[in-house]
């Protein structure tokens, strides 16, 4: 079993101590000991940090995330809930492509004023529509 110090897990990670122990503190990690005052890893806290930028990229929450790490080392991933998040992205996806198209035609519309623009219009209105059902269902 191979040790790294807090600063050779930041070095590899890109996360600064100050996350790291943040992270411990959460549950999502743990130290196996101390060599002087610097925290020490065992080496398979590389791969949980892997999983839990995994997790970040994906959009959970590191208590979400934290609900999927066992103490023990293992996974509890629950299937169901992956599949929601994919679900959710998959929506955030067409919602950000559909923005994205009307821009791209915002910015070539030959209308004199953007608000002449039918295009326009509808991104206008989507916008406004998205921002209403997201004040209304917060996470």
């Amino acid at each position: 079993m191979k040790e790294m110090d807090i600063g050779k897990v930041s070095r590899w990670s890109g996360l600064p101590a100050s996350t790291l122990r943040y992270y411990e503190e959460k549950g999502l990690i743990r130290s196996i000991g101390r060599n002087g005052l610097k925290r020490v890893f065992n080496e398979s806290v590389i791969q949980r940090l892997s999983l839990i930028a995994l997790g970040r990229a994906a959009g959970f929450s590191l208590d979400d995330i934290a609900g999927m790490l066992a103490a023990d080392g293992q996974l509890a991933i629950d299937r169901a809930q992956l599949q929601e998040r994919a679900e959710q992205l998959d929506r955030t996806i067409k919602r950000l492509s559909a923005v994205r198209d009307g821009l791209r035609h915002a910015a070539t519309c030959p209308a004199e004023s953007h608000l002449e623009c039918p295009k326009f219009q509808q991104l206008m209105s989507l916008a406004a529509r998205t921002a209403a059902k997201e004040r209304s269902h917060p996470r």
